[in-house]
């Protein structure tokens, strides 16, 4: 994956070769085909630092450890099994496993992840479960911390993880405070205010991408598909509400053939009123669902600088 320098109003004081993303997931700069391209297998309730009842206020919350409602009991390990093997029989190729109640849970299923030869496993660790972890051959373990609790000079004892997650202010990440020696890829979480009446920093700078497909193809959501710990398909881990499928009575593949599903893979910014005549809508990133809950409207611009 080519690694970008960031600069500019926020993080100018801040380059590093080894920052992939900034308020973004990683793949957000990857163009897409309109086919399943990932999905965001959910473990558990999960025992991050954010809560879905007192809000999540992180654009990369889809692939690190937050804590949800559960509507029901949870999947088992073997439906959970049987899921990745239908994942990869539908030609998937990047699995992420996040939000573990156990890390137990987390480490069975990057074996089995494993052994089905995808071409990427990703696995999110809180920082606090990094000791209880073996590397495992064909899987990517991204430690999850949030600074200034902790700094990536704290990964140098973890020579086999792949990437760090930050969890950061706008403001310490304008000073430039954590770059460290860490070799693997950053990926860098923005916490945003509740309003954008409390930002501090320009979103379109922060949020800058370039994807060759963004005329057809959401730059975040396309080629998606979450599952909760309790079975219910998403379009994202944060778009709790907008429920696409119930993998507790359907396949992956009946999911894949909703349209609900299908229409948040092309819901680019010719699809939102506001967006549609905006000169930067194909090159600034869009994450629905932290406008989604700031405004409670999927098509929300709450963090625009532009449409204030």
């Amino acid at each position: 994956m080519e690694k970008a320098v960031y600069a500019g109003s926020v993080g100018e004081a801040f380059s590093s070769k080894s920052v992939v993303s900034v308020a973004k997931p990683p793949w957000s700069g990857k163009p897409h085909n309109g086919k399943l391209e990932r999905i965001i297998l959910q473990l558990g309730a999960g025992k991050g630092r954010f809560s879905e009842v007192e809000g999540i206020p992180r654009s990369i919350g889809c692939i690190g450890n937050n804590r949800f409602i559960l509507r029901r009991e949870p999947l088992s390990i073997e439906r959970m099994k049987e899921l990745l093997i239908e994942f990869r029989k539908l030609g998937g190729k990047e699995v992420w496993l996040t939000n573990y109640d156990n890390i137990g849970t987390l480490l069975a299923l990057s074996v089995f992840a494993s052994e089905l030869e995808f071409p990427g496993v990703y696995a999110v660790v809180l920082f606090d479960d990094l000791d209880k972890v073996t590397p495992i051959e064909g899987v990517n373990f991204i430690a999850e911390l949030s600074y200034p609790e902790h700094t990536l000079d704290e990964l140098s004892a973890y020579p086999w993880l792949h990437g760090a997650l930050v969890t950061i202010t706008p403001e310490d990440f304008s000073r430039g405070l954590f770059p460290g020696n860490f070799r693997g890829e950053v990926y860098v979480d923005i916490l945003f205010p509740g309003s954008a009446r409390k930002l501090s920093f320009n979103v379109i700078e922060l949020r800058r991408i370039y994807n060759p497909s963004t005329e057809r193809y959401h730059d975040c959501l396309a080629g998606t598909v979450a599952v909760t710990a309790d079975g219910y398909a998403l379009p994202c881990p944060l778009l709790r509400n907008y429920v696409v499928g119930d993998l507790t009575r359907m396949t992956l593949k009946e999911t894949l053939r909703k349209k609900r599903l299908r229409s948040f893979w092309r819901m680019t910014k010719d699809n939102i009123p506001t967006c549609a005549a905006c000169p930067f809508k194909y090159i600034c990133h869009d994450c629905r669902a932290l406008e989604y809950q700031a405004t409670g409207e999927i098509d929300g611009v709450e963090y625009c600088p532009i449409s204030l």
